[in-house]
């Protein structure tokens, strides 16, 4: 009977806070009429003033992917506190990477922008990735290039990279088969190798200076779980605050997918994370 009572309790505030979660929908982040520069916002409306935003960029293989896959993400950070805005970019063969970076990076100015009608705060933006939206994520917070294309300085605070694919892109594409993966991202990147330098965020990591956490999967594809460490040690060495951690057993795309559940143990890092980075902001 106390078991009953619990679920249906446990029920009953679940349904409570999902309706507390508002969503807006296809908000144009760009002078465009296209789908592709669009996001959704998922805030929590509860009358809290300046929460942390969380900028998350999909995955795909920088060629497929959109925003409305991860509905789930955005309400279950909502629920926890964090405004949350899930962005659509640009794909291949449409466009190559530098478009998809400089669109990512216009999508952060509108929320910086923006977000404070949504009860977050400007100067607590985060930025977060799976696959090869990990990739943008951090070319576009690495290499400065993107925010001056778009008129601000770089804004973001701290950035959660979740199975990154594509840290060092000049050693992938140099190194990988000439399979159809291969046939597929060189679409994005064309076939210089100069290019892949340019295009890896690995090359700009002594720009970094803002507080990361990395996540790899045990199971994952073998470039991330060499990279991502890699990546990490650049970061350390420099003496970037900076988090790794491999959650075993997991495959690629369980590394996204497992987020689905709101107990999900990345929830706990995090949100520990962002609130950790977040007053030190408060503090600043």
């Amino acid at each position: 009977m106390y078991k009953f009572l619990s679920l249906v309790a446990l029920i009953g505030f679940s349904i409570v806070t999902s309706a507390q979660v508002k969503k807006v929908k296809n908000i144009n982040y760009a002078d465009s009429n296209s789908e592709a520069n669009t996001l959704n916002i998922y805030y929590k409306n509860d009358g809290i003033k300046d929460k942390p935003v969380l900028v998350f960029i999909h995955g795909g293989s920088w060629s497929t992917g959109k925003k409305e896959t991860y509905w789930w993400l955005g309400r279950n950070f909502a629920r926890k506190g964090v405004v949350t805005a899930i962005i659509n970019y640009p794909l291949a063969p449409n466009v190559q990477y530098e478009k998809m970076g400089d669109d990512c990076a216009l999508a952060v100015k509108w929320v910086k922008e923006n977000i404070a009608k949504y009860q977050a705060s400007p100067d607590k933006i985060f930025l977060m990735g799976h696959s090869a939206g990990g990739h943008l994520a951090e070319l576009i917070n690495a290499d400065p290039k993107y925010f001056e294309h778009v008129g601000i300085k770089n804004p973001i605070k701290g950035v959660i990279l979740d199975d990154p694919f594509g840290l060092d892109l000049h050693q992938y594409l140099t190194e990988t088969k000439k399979d159809d993966f291969y046939f597929d991202f060189i679409r994005t990147f064309t076939t210089t190798p100069s290019v892949w330098t340019l295009a890896s965020p690995m090359h700009y990591a002594d720009n970094v200076k803002n507080p990361h956490l990395l996540f790899y999967g045990g199971k994952t594809y073998e470039a991330i779980r060499i990279q991502t460490p890699v990546f990490y040690e650049k970061l350390k060495a420099n003496g970037v605050d900076v988090t790794i951690k491999q959650i075993k057993g997991k495959s690629h795309i369980p590394m996204i997918s497992q987020m689905i559940f709101g107990c999900n143990v990345l929830y706990t890092d995090i949100l520990a994370f962002i609130d950790r980075v977040s007053a030190k902001a408060d503090k600043n």
